[in-house]
């Protein structure tokens, strides 16, 4: 097989990220990465490394627009100056209940998915548009959507059917799940011994938990959309439907409309809630601990509520796997927060889970559980670009 430059795009609310890597028969190799940060101000940030690290571009543009951001990108990957990609990859949280399998985009495949913006609406929007783009500036260009949603897909009926009345249930409401690319890649790492019961911790701004059968996902906290689950940065996670209930009613006293009214409630459960709400201070964990060493008690609530729902969902995978063999950290703060993670196994033992405290004392990867522990527990970043080029490499083979 011929040497492929394979984009891979990862876009967000202010920012647009991207590597390229060589993809040679089963050898993948990193050749630039970069990032355009600050979309919607006149003071950006676009730069570009190569894979060990050496500044390549630097430059502080204005970036007024997500237009603006992305046409640096496709300018520079345009010049000459850089391989130009033959193929581009694209991560998506969700491609609605038609869009299931990882596969080639047209335009009439963003137009479906773009229906289903409901079911991610903080990422949809901004991927789609990222994707007619690439179409638009990198012609002739074969791109290929990549969903997190795709690991999810062998999860039984009983798993992802909701509680609704079917009216809805056949609009598509279900459980979806997310971070599906970070899973893969952490089974992708562990072969060819992957553990036939497996918990994924996935642990950042955005936090979910997977069980994983076989290599295959059985269940997983997030829900129709990313705000279910866990509760995380600005999330709430799982909650009684009656405070949504509650708090849309307070909302719609002053909203004009409806319409309205349910944009405010989604501000409030997606954008106000989680480590930030509870602690009316950050979402990021590294302030949340700096307060909490000052004696900050809402911080600390809020890292005790996180930490203590993490435990029991590792708890009731334990009893849905029949057992557990290994435990696995991965994503920010599953990296780099030793602290989460003592706190999150303190009183696991009973499942099997024993962490060593020196072993712990660790960021990045690592085997940081007790030599007596019945349970493996790891740290193993996520490889999620490695996992898109995957899926494209095999996607241009077809």
């Amino acid at each position: 097989m011929a040497s492929l430059p394979v984009l891979v795009l990862n876009s967000g609310s202010s920012s647009i990220k991207f590597a390229v890597y060589e993809a040679s028969g089963e050898e993948r190799r990193k050749l630039f990465e970069g990032a355009v940060d600050g979309i919607g101000t006149d003071l950006g940030q676009f730069h570009i490394k190569d894979a060990v690290g050496n500044t390549l571009v630097d430059q502080t543009p204005a970036v007024p627009t997500r237009a603006a951001a992305f046409a640096l990108v496709a300018g520079a990957l345009n010049s000459g100056e850089f391989p130009r990609p033959v193929a581009i990859g694209h991560r998506m949280v969700s491609g609605g209940p038609t869009i299931q399998d990882n596969q080639r985009i047209t335009p009439e495949l963003i137009d479906e998915m773009e229906r289903y913006t409901a079911f991610a609406p903080l990422h949809t929007p901004i991927a789609v548009y990222i994707m007619r783009e690439a179409l638009r500036l990198f012609p002739g260009v074969p791109n290929f959507v990549c969903l997190d949603t795709y690991f999810h897909r062998t999860m039984p009926e009983v798993v992802t059917h909701m509680p609704i009345p079917e009216e809805y249930s056949a609009m598509g409401v279900r459980r979806y799940g997310a971070h599906g690319i970070s899973y893969e890649s952490i089974v992708y790492q562990l072969q060819p011994h992957v553990p036939g019961k497996l918990i994924v911790a996935h642990l950042g701004n955005g936090a979910s938990i997977s069980a994983i059968r076989n290599g295959a996902c059985l269940d997983t906290s997030m829900g129709l959309t990313p705000t279910g689950g866990l509760i995380s940065g600005t999330r709430t996670g799982d909650i009684d439907p009656g405070v949504l209930l509650f708090i849309l009613r307070k909302i719609a006293e002053t909203a004009e409309s409806a319409s309205e009214a349910a944009d405010k409630l989604e501000t409030v459960a997606s954008k106000k809630a989680g480590l930030l709400g509870v602690s009316g201070l950050s979402n990021d964990m590294r302030d949340l601990r700096e307060a909490i060493a000052t004696g900050n008690a809402r911080a600390r609530l809020a890292v005790d509520k996180f930490t203590w729902t993490i435990a029991r969902w590792i708890g009731s995978f334990v009893a849905e796997l029949g057992g557990l063999d290994m435990l696995v950290f991965t994503g920010g703060i599953g990296e780099n927060d030793i602290d989460s993670r003592a706190e999150i196994c303190a009183g696991l033992d009973a499942l099997g889970i024993v962490l060593d405290a020196q072993r712990n004392n660790v960021r990045g990867a690592a085997v940081i559980s007790a030599e007596h522990s019945p349970v493996t527990v790891r740290v193993i970043p996520p490889a999620e670009d490695l996992m898109i080029v995957n899926h494209v490499v095999r996607l241009m083979a077809q």
